[in-house]
């Protein structure tokens, strides 16, 4: 006689009905859902709100270390790419469902409810007081901040070129400095005389020098500009 082939759906149903009802199963997986959805919403609270956490109580063997950063670190690629590095409270776009999920699978791993997040990303993401390539953060102690999770599109290759000249005011005024002088070299013979000459051309270097300069900064002050170095982690708009 042949033996009937072994359906293995059926035989879960029938191990499932000896130990469960229908209701049973559907309530079951009701509560987990309901537990799921509410660590969810605990932890876009804490996202969303204001945290003096420094340092979360991580186990070090469960961190991957090309996650790790230094405050140091940060605060150079957020100066060379005119960035911010601010509370996760101040972003003001959605964050994808992926960051909280791996927010929970971290507190899951650690045992711990994580908090005092923050976020790398350009200042438009964020609401300053007066999508690019956003980066979220937890501290973990001593200027040191575990990388959760990284989403958006990459950042622009001449973001950091653009951004050179805001760097400080020493590069600012540099690139003001070769502008003068390529401004210079354009002017025609004889515009300003009868001949150009080292004594006209110094005059007219000098005269571009400080209009660029003074126009620039002006621009800057009623702009609430600043330089990187001075608002990579600054709340203000005005900075």
């Amino acid at each position: 006689m042949l033996l009937k082939n072994v359906n293995l759906e059926e035989r879960l149903n029938k191990l499932k009905s000896k130990n469960f009802t229908e209701d049973e199963v559907l309530q079951a997986v009701r509560n987990v859902l309901q537990q799921d959805n509410e660590k969810d919403e605990t932890i876009i609270k804490v996202l969303s709100q204001n945290s003096n956490t420094t340092t979360n109580n991580f186990n070090i063997d469960l961190l991957k270390s090309e996650n790790i950063y230094h405050l140091d670190q940060i605060k150079k690629i957020c100066v060379d790419y005119r960035l911010r590095f601010l509370d996760s409270r101040f972003f003001k776009a959605d964050l994808p469902y992926e960051a909280i999920s791996k927010v929970k699978q971290l507190e899951k791993d650690h045992k711990i409810a994580i908090s005092g997040f923050k976020i790398m990303a350009p200042s438009k993401l964020f609401k300053l007081e007066n999508y690019d390539d956003p980066l979220l953060f937890a501290p973990i102690g001593n200027g040191y901040y575990y990388l959760i999770h990284k989403w958006g599109n990459d950042l622009n290759p001449y973001r950091k070129l653009l951004a050179w000249p805001f760097k400080h005011f020493e590069n600012f005024v540099f690139c003001v400095f070769i502008l003068s002088m390529l401004l210079t070299g354009l002017i025609p013979d004889g515009t300003f005389s009868g001949q150009k000459t080292a004594d006209n051309a110094g005059v007219i270097f000098l005269f571009m020098f400080k209009s660029l300069v003074a126009a620039t900064l002006y621009y800057g002050y009623l702009s609430g500009r600043n330089f990187s170095v001075s608002v990579w982690d600054s709340k203000y708009y005005n900075n």
